[in-house]
């Protein structure tokens, strides 16, 4: 039984979040360079879904998946057939809420329970149509926002049955202890997305974000928590800014292969 499991844990897929490339390259050149680093697939975004049926056939073609994406709050509110129908067509089976514009976000832990709760309708009507919703985090949802609490705590409470895409790269951005998010809500979390911060001898560039493995944070602890999540599916390769997609790609994969191998559990 063991080594099933640091099998299987080992050969957790591992997809690109294709948003890391939207000012870099075309999709069919950043599909093109998922797959000569040896990614599983990808993770996708709205801007991309505009024409399921050719985004199948392009990851048909390169031999990728893409079992989530991100879709906005309000387009899964407002056109809920179409969500179900563009993930049927691509073989999309979870949804993730990535984003709330600054006029969006609730200014109170009440406001933060109301979308809970709307959040909670969605997830019941998703679950009946086969797919799965998550939540996926920035700094804000971790910043206080009453006394012991913050608005990812009270997203997660009020809304039991929906999933966390962990971003650890924003819990580094704002001077989190990732571990101590990963523990809390371990059986939670279905994917993560894995960026790091820049060293901070460095200049701001790449709006302040680095590759897996070239910035300041220490990953093997980090890694080690992963191996132990009970539900975690996915390992994302993100970044916001880079300056070159195929470098950020193959560098991402090279030092989440290596931190896998020593990190197993």
């Amino acid at each position: 039984m063991e080594t099933k499991t640091l099998h299987r844990k080992y050969l957790m897929p591992t997809l690109v979040q294709l948003y890391s490339a939207r000012n870099r390259c075309s999709l069919v050149t950043a599909l093109g360079h998922v797959v000569a680093s040896g990614y599983h697939g990808v993770e996708g975004y709205q801007d991309i879904l505009t024409n399921p049926k050719k985004l199948r056939a392009e990851l048909e073609n390169s031999q990728l998946m893409m079992p989530q994406s991100h879709f906005s709050l309000g387009m899964i509110e407002e056109e809920f057939d179409r969500v179900v129908d563009i993930c049927a067509t691509v073989g999309i089976h979870t949804v993730i809420v990535p984003w709330l514009a600054e006029g969006d976000r609730p200014m109170t832990a009440q406001g933060w329970r109301k979308l809970a709760m709307r959040l909670g309708i969605l997830e019941t009507k998703l679950r009946r149509n086969g797919l799965r919703l998550a939540w996926h985090n920035h700094d804000f949802e971790l910043k206080p926002i009453a006394v012991g609490t913050t608005p990812m705590d009270i997203l997660l409470r009020f809304a039991p049955g929906m999933d966390w895409e962990v971003d650890i790269g924003w819990i580094l951005r704002v001077g989190d202890n990732p571990i101590r998010w990963l523990n809390a809500y371990a059986g939670r979390i279905i994917s993560v997305h894995i960026k790091d911060v820049q060293p901070s001898s460095m200049e701001n560039i790449e709006g302040g974000w680095a590759d897996l493995g070239h910035g300041d944070t220490d990953w093997t602890p980090i890694f080690q928590a992963l191996a132990r999540m009970p539900r975690l599916a996915t390992y994302v390769a993100e970044h916001d800014e880079p300056n070159d997609f195929q470098r950020f790609v193959g560098r991402w994969k090279v030092a989440h292969d290596r931190l896998s191998a020593i990190c197993r559990v």
